[in-house]
């Protein structure tokens, strides 16, 4: 009888973390490029009842139950987000696959979504959060007018020229298993060995996206989607939940029965 109580215990514990994923995609609808979280689960190992004598006299093997089920993993679902109009030159979105590469404050390299860039005092492109992209240029301070192309081609209009100056390349990685990179917070990710070493290429080739300037990428939060996955955990939590009630009249029961022995 103690087994339905912890089979209960762990299917509650499960949808517990599936609210959690669920509250903090639906906080996140707003932010800039999120990707969503997914939790999947696994069922736990099972425990062979005793052997069963059939009307012969054989011995054979007794039923299986499970006990219980536990989370399996965690992870972000990389699908696009709309893109959404903004005008700023700085403003970059990725329109397909890949990811920004950026120098996070440790040294390391770090990789990102969110395109809603700036510049430091040096000239360096910058994320919302502070991180450098990984260019080999700098940003002029007089330039008036700067242009990314779709290839991410950058180029400057600077004073006392007509022409645009072309500063270089903005290229972009990606992975074999993007499911498997680590979430760092801030909408950045570090290469992990589940997801594989990055590879870069210019934006449009090898299965990358193309750069989209003044957009942004919006979250990929459906919110129908999250309500109703919110109704299934929050129901199969009561379902649980009822479990171990029941699971504690029975042993209440039972434990009167032995008691009037």
């Amino acid at each position: 009888m103690l087994d339905s109580l912890y089979i209960a215990a762990s299917g509650m514990n499960a949808q517990q973390a599936q609210i959690n994923s669920i509250s903090n995609n639906v906080a996140n609808v707003n932010t800039s490029a999120f990707k969503k979280g997914r939790t999947t689960f696994e069922d736990l190992f099972y425990r062979r009842l005793n052997s069963v004598t059939g009307p012969l006299g054989v011995n054979t093997a007794g039923p299986s139950i499970g006990l219980g089920t536990a989370v399996a993993r965690t992870s972000q679902v990389f699908s696009a987000g709309d893109l959404v109009k903004t005008g700023n030159s700085l403003d970059l979105a990725i329109k397909g696959q890949g990811f920004f590469e950026v120098t996070l404050a440790n040294g390391e390299q770090g990789y990102a979504r969110p395109g809603s860039l700036s510049l430091n005092e040096q000239g360096q492109i910058i994320t919302q959060t502070g991180e450098k992209l990984t260019t080999k240029f700098l940003i002029p301070a007089d330039a008036t007018q700067i242009t990314v192309s779709e290839a991410g081609v950058v180029s400057v209009q600077v004073p006392d020229q007509s022409d645009p100056v072309n500063l270089g390349q903005i290229e972009l990685a990606n992975f074999v298993n993007p499911e498997g990179l680590q979430s760092l917070g801030g909408g950045l990710y570090q290469a992990t060995d589940s997801s594989g070493e990055p590879y870069r290429a210019i934006p449009g080739e090898q299965g990358l996206g193309t750069l989209e300037q003044g957009y942004v990428e919006s979250s990929n939060v459906d919110l129908v989607q999250e309500l109703i996955n919110l109704i299934v955990a929050q129901q199969a939590y009561q379902m649980n939940s009822r479990v171990v009630q029941i699971s504690d009249g029975l042993l209440s029961t039972i434990s009167g029965l032995s008691n009037r022995q």
